[in-house]
């Protein structure tokens, strides 16, 4: 034991020292001793705590980045044959996975380019918002909602047209996870009057939106993340989607002031059918804005791949299954407010939508659109307080099922996630701690990670 903990402290010692070498070429590197709250590799239902050692070196070189998640879980026992003990899920594949679904992850990312500034990049490994077209479909997606657990490798990938000097198509596609590509989205859009150049009706697309989950189960036999709807007679699994279409009109482009406009319809797999229509922007690059007016038939469930879908999909794929399409068309709207100050120094930004019409009836439906939702996040970086950094977020789905009571159910956790991390830096050293509490639908039940770290940065 004394050996594995001269060994850990040699690393964290010794890898500084490269990577002050290394800083001139674009090579930034940190490392952290901490713990972390896992699932006992023997029985995924009770949670314990696993020390760790995390190293995330980065290169990067013009446009190419690349980053590693060398991470290490382990305990030192006190009694027993094994005074060392790794956790087996990081490097053992676990119920149905494969070595790709293990390895894989362990590259943080691999990038080329830069999303809305290159007509060509691509990105691989962890996915934190990801929204093709206007949201309607997918509306910040996420890999990342197994975190600590499990990472996902991932590709989020777009090519303009003008990198081949036919500014006319382009394309935007994703996939949750490479290794077995269960969720799969893509946008297809044409500039028709491209030859106006940098023009007003230059600017306008017209695209082709579709999202497919082969697997919308995926998760639901593992006993970390849940439980089988199978054996609770639910509908079997089969592939899910969704495909629509958008009209995108960027009116105004300067740093005083944006102004981009759209109209956006989309069809689910029980042929239910919605349409929003808005406007969204920033003014003085600090206030960004937002604002639709949406029309969903009953049945119909917007921003279907949403950041949180890893942890509903399976309570969607249940709704739309057994839910025909409705006659009647509710109304609704979409209202978001964002400020950005001191150089992004201090961020908050709040989304909120809702039907017009009343709450549904006691015991209510379980279809999201029907209810208030709202989503809050702020953003402190270092600067403002000294050293410190603080990132927090809150999203609460189905305001007022459970009292009937918007403003009350927005103290009750349930269908809420809630996440914080906070910092503090000294030189180059850190603590860090990050703490997460979601509702899981499919284990009706709250999942809890916390991790807790100290290291360096470089």
């Amino acid at each position: 034991m004394k050996k594995v903990l001269l060994l850990l402290a040699l690393l964290v010692v010794v890898l500084p020292v490269f990577a002050q070498d290394n800083r001139g070429t674009g090579f930034n590197f940190a490392a952290g001793l901490g713990t972390d709250l896992l699932p006992n590799p023997s029985d995924a239902t009770k949670m314990e705590s696993w020390s760790k050692l995390a190293l995330q070196p980065e290169f990067s070189m013009g446009k190419f980045g690349i980053g590693l998640d060398l991470m290490v879980r382990f305990k030192l026992a006190t009694s027993g044959t094994a005074a060392f003990e790794l956790y087996e899920p990081d490097w053992v594949p676990q119920n149905g996975q494969s070595i790709f679904d293990v390895y894989l992850p362990k590259i943080l990312y691999i990038r080329y380019g830069y999303q809305w500034e290159d007509p060509f990049y691509i990105k691989m490994g962890s996915i934190s918002d990801f929204t093709l077209g206007n949201g309607l479909i997918v509306d910040n997606y996420s890999n990342m909602r197994f975190l600590p657990q499990r990472r996902i490798f991932g590709m989020q990938l777009g090519i303009d047209g003008s990198l081949f000097g036919f500014p006319y198509v382009g394309l935007e596609a994703l996939t949750g996870n490479v290794t077995k590509l269960d969720v799969i989205g893509g946008r297809f859009y044409v500039r028709p009057l491209a030859f106006f150049g940098k023009g007003l009706l230059g600017k306008l697309q017209i695209g082709a939106i579709a999202a497919y989950d082969r697997d919308p189960y995926l998760y639901v036999d593992d006993a970390t993340y849940g439980t089988s709807y199978e054996s609770a007679g639910s509908p079997p699994s089969e592939a899910t989607y969704v495909v629509g279409a958008d009209i995108t009109l960027p009116v105004i482009q300067s740093n005083a002031f944006s102004l981009t406009t759209f109209v956006e319809g989309a069809r689910e797999k029980n042929k239910s059918m919605g349409a929003i229509t808005g406007i969204r922007g920033k003014v003085l690059r600090i206030v960004s804005y937002g604002a639709q007016f949406r029309y969903f038939q009953e049945g119909f469930i917007p921003s279907y791949f949403d950041a949180n879908y890893d942890l509903y999909r399976a309570d969607r794929f249940v709704y739309t299954e057994t839910t025909a399409a409705g006659t009647d068309f509710n109304p609704s709207w979409l209202a978001s407010l964002g400020f950005d100050l001191f150089k992004s120094t201090l961020s908050f930004k709040a989304t909120l939508d809702a039907p017009f019409g009343a709450l549904p009836s006691a015991p209510g439906t379980d279809n999201p659109a029907e209810y208030p939702h709202m989503l809050g996040t702020l953003g402190l970086a270092r600067g403002l307080i000294p050293n410190v950094g603080i990132a927090a977020r809150y999203e609460k789905f189905f305001l007022g099922k459970k009292s009937n009571n918007v403003f009350s159910d927005l103290a009750d956790l349930t269908d809420a996630s809630i996440g914080m991390t906070v910092s503090y830096k000294a030189g180059s050293a850190v603590v860090a701690m990050d703490y997460a509490y979601s509702w899981n639908p499919t284990k009706d039940d709250f999942d809890v990670v916390s991790s807790l770290s100290v290291g360096f940065e470089l």
